[in-house]
């Protein structure tokens, strides 16, 4: 709103002959456009299990609270309404009325795409469709997925590849991608999901790159190895000095390797900490990014 009213006051004064000079905001606002900042939900998680927010509202808050126009779903908070038309048709409604983009729907809870066990792994692929099918109604460009099973890491990449490749014919036909976070177990080595992807060779199937989810591995590193193939990147935060920056991750240095890979889309703010309360966390995270975007 604010955007079209500048522009009618603009419009009005130019026909009033009025002489209009770009600002240094004008051209600082143009050096910001390589991303764009969403809300993932996972960062209001306590809020939801609390009860003191439903799924429904999310895109609600995230525009009016926290001036976030991109919002990226959880499906555990809204776990038994993949197949509800009627309820993504109001949840559509919310995020349009308030000039939000939906985003991307994070799948949980759905079975291993990399189980030992034939049945089970077919199972966990079928358990996905109607994740995507609900991602194609919601108007969003993906859901993450997790590749997770037992056995050696060359074991499990090969059933990952399977599953995923079937999981991309599928979305290719819904125009939605399927989108790998490095999130725990073997996933979290850069080099390992960087060779799953590879193989599976869809670009309809990714990387959703998490700044936080590396331990053993080199997180630099890991970001460095999965963004050729990043559909998206996760700003994990959990905490912040008194300048402002993560106390983990140098966010500079990340941006950068994002950057360098010639990135455009959403970076969704991710707070995880328990320092600075949920709300705290969301705009301190966003402040950094903010902050840094148009340096980098």
């Amino acid at each position: 709103m604010n955007s079209r009213r500048d522009f009618l006051k603009n419009l009005a004064l130019a026909s009033a002959g009025i002489a209009l000079a770009p600002s240094l905001e004008s051209f600082a606002a143009a050096k910001k456009d390589w991303f764009d900042i969403s809300l993932a939900e996972w960062s209001l998680h306590k809020t939801l299990f609390k009860g003191d927010l439903n799924n429904l509202d999310f895109p609600v808050v995230a525009a009016k609270k926290y001036g976030i126009y991109g919002v990226e779903y959880v499906n555990q908070f809204f776990k038994d309404k993949a197949n509800d038309n009627n309820y993504l048709t109001e949840l559509n409604m919310r995020a349009k009325d308030n000039g939000v983009r939906n985003v991307l729907i994070m799948v949980d809870g759905e079975g291993n795409l990399g189980d030992e066990d034939e049945t089970k792994r077919k199972q966990a692929v079928q358990n996905h469709y109607k994740w995507i099918s609900a991602a194609n109604f919601l108007g969003c460009h993906a859901i993450r997925v997790n590749a997770a099973g037992k056995g050696t890491p060359d074991e499990v990449s090969k059933r990952v590849v399977e599953s995923l490749t079937t999981l991309a014919d599928i979305g290719k036909k819904a125009g939605i991608s399927i989108i790998v976070e490095n999130h725990g177990g073997i996933s979290s080595h850069g080099d390992w999901l960087a060779k799953t992807l590879k193989a599976v060779g869809s670009k309809y199937c990714g990387s959703l790159p998490d700044l936080g989810n590396f331990y053993e591995y080199d997180r630099y590193q890991g970001v460095t190895d999965l963004m050729p193939y990043a559909h998206g990147v996760s700003a994990k935060t959990h905490d912040f000095d008194a300048n402002g920056n993560e106390t983990q991750i140098d966010y500079e240095r990340m941006l950068k390797i994002v950057k360098k890979a010639k990135f455009k889309g959403y970076v969704g703010i991710e707070y995880e900490g328990s320092k600075l309360s949920e709300e705290e966390g969301i705009f301190a995270t966003k402040k950094l990014l903010e902050r840094l975007r148009p340096l980098i």
